[in-house]
């Protein structure tokens, strides 16, 4: 059976419907396109990302189950608790986003070279226009950990994160995830499932119940204070 995929019109920013993905590969919905801002912003407020390699053209996908994380539930381990009681890095929101995408994509291995300089690029553009956002980690003056992604509504699509020393991306999801709580964030999708983020907490949502979040979600507005440049204190869990 032939199968046939959506070559989008560089001209019309929509997207076919996300229930349209193939589901092999699974969750391959369209090709072509571009990065532009307003493209970029469509597909992730109709569960829509974009990821390709070296000399394949723009693929975008939306798989089911998808990965998320519920930042109400959200608990880090007590090894976690208990290395940074002792170690103490510093934790930051919007600091030193360029520096984080460029690091998730100089930290990946050969086998994970989606990250392109045009992706890095477009990401970039959605930070300086305030859709794309990162949490930073420090130690000493030294950035050594992090993530970033794009919020929508009270919905944060989590894209990337890296870590250069012992448990610095599972402390920037741990602090991200208080802070988004606390200013009603609802929900973070981390698109598809692996061991690293199951071992975090991840689970699956199948396609319908995740589009049924997103569709609400990405009508709530989020506080205004969420993503402001700042740092972040101890989670408020670990005050009490």
């Amino acid at each position: 059976m032939a199968i046939y995929l959506t070559e989008l019109d560089p001209e019309i920013m929509s997207f076919p419907s996300p229930f349209e993905a193939l589901e092999d590969p699974n969750g391959l919905l369209a090709f072509g396109g571009d990065l532009s801002v307003q493209r970029l912003l469509t597909a992730y407020h109709n569960g829509i990302f974009p990821w390709y390699g070296p000399d394949e053209p723009i693929l975008w996908w939306s798989p089911s189950p998808r990965a998320v994380f519920d930042p109400l539930t959200f608990r880090a381990s007590k090894s976690v608790k208990k290395f940074q009681r002792k170690h103490q890095y510093q934790i930051s929101i919007n600091q030193a986003t360029d520096q984080v995408i460029d690091y998730c994509a100089s930290t990946r291995s050969a086998e994970e070279t989606w990250l392109s300089e045009d992706m890095r690029a477009a990401y970039k553009q959605l930070a300086k226009q305030g859709y794309c956002h990162s949490v930073e980690v420090w130690q000493q003056n030294l950035l050594i950990g992090g993530l970033y992604g794009i919020s929508v509504g009270q919905l944060f699509c989590g894209e990337s994160m890296f870590s250069l020393q012992t448990n610095a991306s599972k402390i920037a999801l741990w602090y991200f995830c208080s802070h988004f709580k606390q200013h009603g964030g609802k929900l973070i999708d981390c698109q598809v499932l692996n061991d690293h983020t199951q071992s975090l907490g991840a689970f699956e949502l199948e396609r319908e119940a995740f589009i049924k979040s997103l569709l609400s979600l990405r009508q709530q507005e989020i506080n205004s204070q969420c993503f402001q440049p700042q740092w972040l204190a101890l989670p408020v869990e670990e005050r009490q």
